[in-house]
């Protein structure tokens, strides 16, 4: 493959995302149509030539979740069928992620379908963030390179100061937050809950460890309708802790998230952008810290043949840098003059990329 030979291309769910993943690696947006005939069948057309180009897909199975799947396949099979040279299909959110198991009698495990379906159509590599577990990797046949967001959000709690923090989270996600506690060197604790039907409420039973007089972090992969989010806040109050902040890498916000998070006595919920806000709703509690310098700089690697691993073992420094990283911005000032870092870091991709 040539080394110049990167092509960037999003669908209509999170188009926001793919421009500053675009921007982070210095290049543009590749050009394709893709839109809903007045049927409601999707149609897809790349404008540029994508011959034996190393093609990534920038698009997030979220809502509205059957439309941007139906995106995503029909965008992956028009690269296959422009012979496209590889095609990675860059899913910021995973979709159906919580389907992974046959929990009950005659359910589907529809994580497992939406596998098979890209697979089917002709992806080469999948890249993504925080699975809702990491077993969803064994679904797949192709590589996967499943990034994380614990560094990037736990540099960001870093800066606010560690002094008399706690992590708090499920036994789901304790592992990320094992680490998640390591890098603030605060205790962890498990909030015991349990889930009954399925009406997305879960039960929060009781609180493992000590957290009473504590600066608390909730940590989790999600936030959906924030009802566990809710409960756990609760529990934690009657523990006596002195503030809540929560930190998830998808905040996905359904029904009444913004309400409920609004009404709570959280300080802050930290997200990143993986996927878009709902439209109209806003939070002045909510901060959304950019994941596109990580993609950026795994699609830079993916494609010079570079080690993604790295972002997250000696030089996991690198996402130190990214807290910071304006992509909404891009650090420029009144005349366009980039000023700020990450418009430097992808200047210097950029420079890699050609190398």
């Amino acid at each position: 493959m040539r080394a110049d030979s990167i092509d960037l291309y999003t669908g209509n769910a999170n188009p926001e995302l793919a421009a500053k993943v675009a921007r982070y690696l210095g290049r543009e947006l590749g050009k394709a149509e893709v839109f809903a005939f007045a049927n409601e069948n999707i149609f897809v057309k790349i404008l540029d030539n994508a011959r034996e180009k190393d093609v990534f897909i920038v698009q997030p199975t979220s809502r509205p979740v059957s439309t941007s799947i139906m995106e995503l396949l029909i965008m992956i099979d028009a690269f296959k069928r422009a012979s496209a040279g590889r095609i990675t299909a860059v899913i910021p959110y995973y979709g159906y992620g919580r389907s992974d198991k046959k929990d009950q009698p005659r359910v589907p495990i529809t994580a497992r379908l939406v596998a098979d379906m890209i697979q089917v159509a002709g992806a080469n590599r999948i890249l993504t963030l925080d699975l809702h577990q990491g077993q969803l990797q064994g679904f797949f046949n192709i590589p996967v390179d499943e990034l994380t967001a614990v560094h990037l959000l736990s540099n960001y709690i870093k800066q606010r100061g560690t002094e008399n923090l706690a992590v708090v989270t499920d036994l789901g996600f304790a592992k990320r937050a094992r680490t998640f506690a390591e890098i603030l060197d605060a205790p962890l604790a498990i909030v015991e809950k349990r889930r009954e039907g399925n009406n997305d409420h879960a039960e929060v039973l009781n609180v493992i460890g000590d957290v009473k007089g504590k600066r608390v972090i909730i940590v989790d992969d999600e936030i959906d309708t924030a009802g566990t989010l809710t409960e756990t806040i609760r529990a934690l109050e009657r523990e006596g802790v002195v503030e809540i902040t929560a930190c998830s890498t998808h905040g996905v916000f359904s029904g009444p998230a913004i309400e409920r998070i609004e009404a709570s006595s959280l300080r802050e919920v930290v997200v990143t952008d993986s996927i878009p806000l709902p439209p109209g709703k806003t939070s002045t509690k909510i901060k959304r810290l950019s994941s596109a310098p990580l993609f950026g700089e795994a699609i830079r690697r993916i494609h010079l043949g570079e080690s993604v691993g790295a972002l997250f073992g000696k030089e996991a420094a690198i996402a130190e840098e990214m807290v910071f990283w304006d992509g909404e911005h891009a650090g420029l000032t009144p005349n366009g003059t980039a000023v700020r870092s990450g418009e430097v870091r992808g200047r210097a991709a950029q420079a890699k990329l050609k190398r």
